[in-house]
């Protein structure tokens, strides 16, 4: 039996508030569209992504199925699971804690989307099918690091997957597909290289994370990882209360999430302001205001707000191309006046 890891306690995390709140809001909704974190090495990108899932409620599989299909979700089940499920046979279920998986660096096409046996596939369908890190990261987290330095032909492999929720194995004219719902995050380091626009206006929210330059908190830094360091088990009993609340509102917030009404104001300023910046396509328009109806949703309130707004538009919109690949990427602050402006515009 193996031995399960200590992971650092999210909420143990100093700084970063932006980076949190991305992972936070993708959280609440999946549907957003992913993150991807840009920054410097030890900027604690990947100590945030690993302790996700440590926060995360625990998920219902069907046992046996290799792609972590829903059993209560018909629309979220591989061809095998659907057919027994509309027969009225019972799927047996199994509870698991959500995980991260991982996509290593020299990762091949058929490690990540699967190999399929193309003879067998013509008869069996699905089963012909031998499960890549896209089948494992169905319901999960899946995490690529460097993600800059991925052939481009796996990376759109991955955001297909990710946009549409399925994978689809293609060879020799033969199709096979299973759900593929992923919290996707990726993080890179500029420094190591730029991914390309296409690619990077992908993922839903854009965070860059810096090196924290403030004397109090880089030695709350250096006190909790030695802490964490010396016992991780006491140092995780010591923050089991704030993770257990952060899990709740977690949950609370996916509960009401559908509930949460988006006046048509707020509509409007969004997608004025999309306009005013010239960014290209309808995404950041629709990621706006995903990500803020999750934010609504993780505080409790039942209706977007100004705030919210302002408080997702630079994550939302930063990065994008714009004017057709012809403009830089809008500024921090000329995202957030176009904003501002275009909301109070909209509540004259």
């Amino acid at each position: 039996m193996s031995v399960e890891r200590p992971v650092y306690p999210f909420t143990a995390i100093v700084g970063q508030s932006e980076l949190k709140l991305a992972l936070l809001l993708n959280a609440v909704n999946p549907m957003i569209g992913g993150v991807l974190i840009r920054g410097p090495k030890g900027t604690g990108k990947s100590t945030a992504v690993r302790a996700l899932a440590d926060i995360l409620p625990e998920i219902d599989v069907v046992r046996g199925c290799p792609f972590n299909c829903n059993p209560h979700d018909p629309t979220n089940m591989c061809e095998s699971c659907l057919e027994r499920y509309e027969n009225g046979e019972p799927l047996e279920v199994e509870r698991r804690k959500m995980r991260v998986v991982t996509l290593p660096i020299g990762s091949t096409e058929d490690r990540v989307i699967g190999s399929l046996d193309i003879e067998k596939a013509i008869t069996e369908g699905v089963r012909a099918l031998q499960p890549g890190l896209l089948a494992e990261a169905n319901q999960n987290i899946l995490y690529i690091d460097e993600v800059n330095l991925l052939p481009d032909h796996i990376t759109d492999s991955i955001l297909d997957a990710a946009a549409s929720g399925w994978n689809v194995v293609e060879r020799e004219g033969v199709s096979v597909a299973h759900p593929s719902r992923f919290i996707l995050v990726g993080t890179m380091n500029p420094e190591e290289g730029e991914l390309r626009p296409q690619l990077a206006d992908r993922f839903a929210l854009h965070i860059s994370v810096e090196g924290i330059y403030d004397e109090g908190q880089r030695m709350e830094i250096i006190k909790r990882n030695i802490e964490f360091g010396e016992d991780p088990i006491g140092f995780k009993k010591r923050w089991r209360g704030e993770q257990e609340d952060l899990r709740r509102r977690i949950i609370k917030a996916r509960e009401i999430l559908s509930k949460v009404i988006v006046p048509d104001e707020i509509l409007r300023a969004v997608a004025s302001a999309c306009i005013m910046l010239h960014v290209d396509g309808h995404r950041p328009d629709i990621a706006t205001v995903r990500a803020a109806k999750a934010l609504a949703a993780l505080e409790g309130r039942m209706r977007v707000e100004t705030r919210d707004i302002l408080r997702v538009a630079v994550m939302a919109v930063g990065y994008r191309t714009r004017g057709g690949g012809f403009e830089e990427p809008a500024r921090p602050e000329e995202i957030r006046e176009a904003f501002r402006s275009a909301l109070e515009k909209a509540s004259r």
